[in-house]
């Protein structure tokens, strides 16, 4: 007999258990059945929705009800050309390649299962070309014409048969289930190998010991998990695979909630200096100077924050907000609040550009209070000062010393403040900006240059606003504020989609609508999605189009910044001072655009997304993206959000190449027709199969959950926070819990949870 802790190779052999470790980097029986089928192949049903993905696999039953043998066109050989009726209004077309081969066997009016990739040859018309099949017995046992005891077919579904084969042949009853798993598999280990595997283990397994409560298990209505894993595996009906998923599902989101508590249980058993307000110091006298009335909002979140640093816990909070909704003089403010308790503040950024904005800010808003040891500070005056890579040696030295020192009161700066030589005085405060640009290894590198004994209060800070849903499930350590409310004073903003390849005059009215801006005083973007034709590693060739591994063009042409830059200096934009701007340049020429920009003596910046974040010139009004379709959705949100910061309204132009009717101009319509951030971040989560935001990679070509949505699983994940909350604080470490443990590694991908754990 088998349980959820037995290594594999004790129960399969060394062999099938190596092959699923290297494949799957399952060890453990639990690591094994909490790999659910993908999806089930159902009898007389396809396995997919009726237009599935071209290029997609899938595997259909049905009947045979053609099978004509056709000679190929260009060579020799012949086709088989198969119908076969799936039961769902239409048949499938399927192609054999070497007809005469399989003709004998693949035959009219017998049953199949047949699985292989889609191709479309033509729109709306499917085919599956070469797929594996497989004869099927009939469901009343006909000898006549199907086999019991002899497997015809090939391909993978062959090998699906010999799974299932015994002593005595093959088991036509698992043959004849009404749901047949199809399993996640790949090249070296296939669906079949994974259900012959599924099905050994499940022979064995002892009863299992359910680390859920019974109470817990009531409460919900949930299945014990002895029959939730055998259910998802070999279900019998339709709402066998319901209960399965709902007891599993919650066994998901109790996983990640418990890392969640545990981190946000050791962040609590932490101390830290008490940084209460004074109404006599520079946070007070900040909020006297300020020219403007802050939202309601902003007064909200600066009384949580406050209250926050007030105790002797570390503060862990995430300040989200919209793009421009001033979450820069709120963690200013906080800032402020702990330097007036004799301690220093770090504001760690991800660029140079970024970081130097934040100085310029800051330095602008402080006005004598920033200007401690300077002519004209004020009486409660600090100091702030910048701390990048490239700065020069004597200039670095300086700021170093002011840190050290205890001189600057806020030390700003990129991936250079975590180096081993930069040194704070009393640090008792980070501020990271734009969080999801650091790993933990980062953040926790400056914390711990804090006095021995003291933690840091933490504030993380991001313009991409994430639903309630993933803040719960990946920041579920952190207490979160949001600004939703605009500062007064912002303007609207509109953007228009422009179809390059309907209407070219547009992109011309485009550069004409940026001179007219300019003419009027004001300022522009111009923004590309990759720097030149010498990028490493883009696969681009000189005309801008990808390019294959032998050369050839296969991909869309998309404009570099170089190339546009040179183009509009040249023609449309002639008249006006144009500047440009990439990762690339060297750090002080990078400066140098910026601060023309930013004091008008530049008129227009072409530029990459090195503007995407924290880059704030009210006096641009205009941002024209080229190849906006290469962006994502909320990319591009950011990006709109650097222009209508002043009393005139913005407008943002997307060019693209993209097809109507395409997903890629669905979004980008998507993007114009609304402002509303958290609707395009739900949008995007969804464009990039929202489970992959538990890893650090965002391509989406891989989910990480298997069940549990994190956009539409609100109550489950909520119920599971709860109950996870409980248990570690009784708890922690989990050590009288060893099953939930168990199922916290084994439920979730081992990859997401290490990635989580260090967030």
């Amino acid at each position: 007999m088998a349980t959820l802790s037995d290594r594999l190779d004790h129960i399969l052999g060394a062999k099938a258990a190596a092959s699923l470790a290297d494949a799957f980097d399952m060890h453990t029986v639990e690591d094994l059945l909490r790999h659910y089928p993908l999806r089930y192949a159902t009898q007389g049903q396809p396995l997919t929705e009726e237009a599935p993905e071209d290029g997609s696999h899938i595997t259909v039953i049905g009947r045979i009800t053609k099978a004509e043998l056709r000679p190929m066109r260009n060579r020799r050989g012949s086709l088989l050309k198969v119908v076969l009726d799936t039961g769902a209004g239409r048949g499938v077309d399927v192609t054999f390649f070497h007809g005469d081969k399989v003709k004998y066997v693949v035959r009219e009016g017998l049953r199949a299962m047949m699985s292989g990739t889609v191709n479309y040859w033509r729109p709306g018309q499917w085919n599956l070309s070469h797929p594996g099949y497989l004869i099927l017995p009939e469901a009343d046992g006909d000898d006549s014409v199907g086999s019991l005891t002899k497997v015809r077919g090939g391909g993978d579904l062959r090998g699906l048969a010999e799974s299932a084969k015994g002593a005595g042949g093959v088991d036509t009853s698992f043959m004849e289930r009404e749901f047949i798993p199809v399993y996640p598999a790949t090249a070296k280990v296939q669906s079949w190998d994974v259900l012959a595997c599924v099905r050994q283990v499940l022979d064995q397994l002892d009863p299992i010991e359910d680390p859920l409560p019974e109470a817990m298990r009531a409460e919900r209505a949930l299945l014990n998990l002895s029959d939730a894993l055998r259910l998802i595996h070999l279900p019998d009906h339709k709402s066998d695979i319901d209960r399965a998923e709902d007891r599993l599902r919650f066994d998901e989101a109790l996983a990640l909630q418990l890392v969640l508590a545990e981190r946000r249980h050791e962040v609590s058993g932490r101390s830290a200096r008490a940084c209460p307000p004074r109404t006599d110091g520079i946070a007070a006298a900040f909020d006297r100077r300020l020219p403007f009335e802050l939202t309601a909002g902003q007064k909200q979140v600066v009384g949580e924050i406050s209250a926050d640093l007030s105790g002797e816990q570390p503060m862990h909070r995430l300040l989200q907000g919209e793009v421009g909704s001033g979450k820069t003089i709120v963690a200013l403010h906080a800032m402020l609040q702990v330097v007036d308790a004799g301690l220093q503040c770090a504001l760690l950024a991800p660029t140079e550009v970024l970081a130097a904005q934040h100085y310029r800010s800051l330095r602008g808003m402080l006005g004598e209070l920033g200007a401690a040891g300077e002519l004209g500070a004020a009486e409660h005056a600090t100091r702030v000062v910048l701390v990048t890579g490239s700065m020069s040696a004597s200039a670095k030295k300086a700021a170093l010393l002011e840190a050290v020192t205890g001189e600057a009161g806020i030390v700003i700066g990129t991936h250079a403040l975590i180096q081993d030589n930069v040194e704070f005085f009393d640090l008792g405060m980070v501020v990271v900006d734009e969080q999801h640009r650091f790993g933990v290894e980062q953040r926790d590198a400056l914390r711990a240059k804090a006095k021995a004994g003291a933690s840091p209060h933490l504030l993380v800070m991001t313009a991409t606003p994430i639903p309630r849903t993933i803040a719960m499930t990946t920041l579920g350590d952190l207490e979160t504020s949001t600004l939703t409310e605009l500062p007064k004073g912002r303007s609207p903003i509109v953007s228009k989609v422009v179809p390059r390849r309907q209407h070219p005059n547009w992109v011309d009215r485009a550069w004409e609508r940026i001179v007219e801006e300019v003419t009027a005083g004001r300022q522009a973007y111009v923004v590309c999605s990759r720097i030149g034709d010498d990028e490493e590693g883009t696969g681009k060739s000189r005309n801008g189009r990808s390019k294959s591994r032998d050369g050839e063009k296969d991909g869309p042409t998309t404009q570099a910044v170089l190339d546009v830059f040179e183009t509009l200096r040249g023609g449309p934009l002639s008249g006006v001072r144009v500047g440009l701007l990439h990762g690339r340049l060297p750090a002080d020429e990078k400066d140098q655009v910026m601060r023309a920009f930013n004091d008008g003596s530049v008129d227009v910046l072409v530029c990459t997304t090195v503007v995407e974040v924290g880059v704030d010139v009210p006096n641009a009004t205009v941002m024209v993206i080229v190849d906006a379709d290469r962006f994502g959705v909320s990319q591009l949100h950011q990006l709109r959000g650097r222009i209508g910061r002043g009393t005139h309204p913005g407008l943002c132009l997307l060019i693209t190449d993209a097809a109507p009717g395409g997903s890629a101009m669905a979004r980008l319509d998507a993007v114009a027709t609304t402002t509303d951030g958290f609707e395009l971040a739900v949008l995007d989560l969804r464009t990039r199969r929202e489970g992959d935001v538990l890893g650090a990679a965002q391509s989406g070509t891989a989910r990480s959950l298997r069940l549990l949505s994190l956009l539409d699983d609100l109550e489950v994940i909520t119920a599971a926070q709860e109950f996870a909350r409980t248990v570690v604080e009784s708890d922690p470490g989990l050590t009288r819990h060893p099953g939930l443990a168990s199922m916290m590694h084994a439920a979730v991908d081992s990859e997401r949870l290490e990635y989580l754990a260090k967030s």
